[in-house]
């Protein structure tokens, strides 16, 4: 009977503990919600705009005036819509755009002279699919932020800093290039190079031709893809490049990729006068600049 009762009590004091449980577990989850509101509340907001709605902006930030458009889904650079796009940085920007926090709203605020906001030293622009267009203003720095003033507003605010160095491209950070191939003297095949209608062969079946290999494929894996002279060149402009049909020097790399046969083929044009080549590549229209040394490497000349 006496042991019925003690565990007819340690059961009664279980549940009071449980029930003391649950209580200060819900007080908690509510004081946490209160304080979350509190700051949401206390956020100061100088854009607030779904980032999804945005549909054109405009930077300039330091490196000229860059604008973009969003048309079916993708986003491209006003100036040049053929130009190649990596879609997302303008999705990231709109993201950083849409919804600007300041660290703090000035309170009876001077003249925007006083901020240097009459001659901002950056400025960006966006609109939304119901027309609306927000301009944002950067004037003076002050310690680590910037005053600020957004269009159809009298508001000053001061807004972090990095805000301006995390908008700070320019267009050839937003370019997606092209991806090169490795290519060395233990995958390369076959290399054709044409130039002025005659065609030179190298074989790697040819023994005689071992050092000639190495000296191409050499060449070929020396290729970087990284700055470029055109983005988007047109048939017309080619020539200017040395790249048209009449003028440019061929190759034709075949190589072999996890044991499967794969072509490059290689445009070589004019050299510039820094001692580049202007170049491109299979059927992409961007103009790459590559050292005249490692093109001659290509040539084995």
């Amino acid at each position: 009977m006496k042991k019925k009762k003690g565990m007819i009590v340690m059961l009664c004091v279980l549940c009071v503990l449980l029930a003391v449980y649950f209580v200060l577990q819900n007080r908690n989850a509510r004081e946490k919600e209160k304080e979350k509101a509190q700051e949401e509340a206390d956020i100061i907001y100088v854009t607030d705009t779904d980032a999804a709605n945005i549909t054109s902006f405009s930077l300039n930030m330091g490196n000229g005036a860059l604008s973009f458009e969003k048309r079916g889904g993708q986003w491209y650079y006003a100036d040049d819509e053929d130009f190649p796009l990596d879609q997302s940085i303008p999705e990231q920007i709109t993201e950083e755009i849409s919804q600007i926090t300041a660290d703090r709203e000035l309170e009876d605020g001077d003249a925007l002279e006083d901020y240097g906001l009459d001659s901002p030293v950056y400025t960006l622009e966006y609109a939304d699919d119901a027309g609306e267009t927000v301009t944002v203003n950067f004037g003076n720095l002050t310690g680590d932020d910037y005053y600020v003033s957004v269009s159809a507003s009298d508001s000053i605010y001061t807004v972090a800093s990095t805000l301006a160095d995390d908008l700070n491209y320019t267009l050839d950070d937003m370019a997606v290039l092209d991806e090169y191939p490795g290519i060395g003297s233990g995958n390369l095949v076959r290399e054709t190079i044409t130039r002025n209608g005659e065609t030179t062969t190298y074989d790697s079946g040819n023994e005689d031709q071992t050092e000639d290999i190495a000296a191409v494929a050499g060449g070929l894996g020396a290729v970087t893809l990284s700055e470029a002279a055109d983005y988007s060149v047109s048939d017309e402009d080619l020539g200017s490049f040395g790249l048209d049909e009449e003028s440019r020097i061929t190759v034709e790399a075949v190589y072999t990729d996890d044991g499967e046969e794969k072509v490059l083929t290689l445009y070589i044009g004019d050299e510039n006068e820094d001692g580049n080549r202007y170049v491109m590549i299979n059927d992409s229209r961007i103009v790459y600049l590559i050292s005249d040394e490692i093109c001659q490497n290509i040539l084995n000349s």
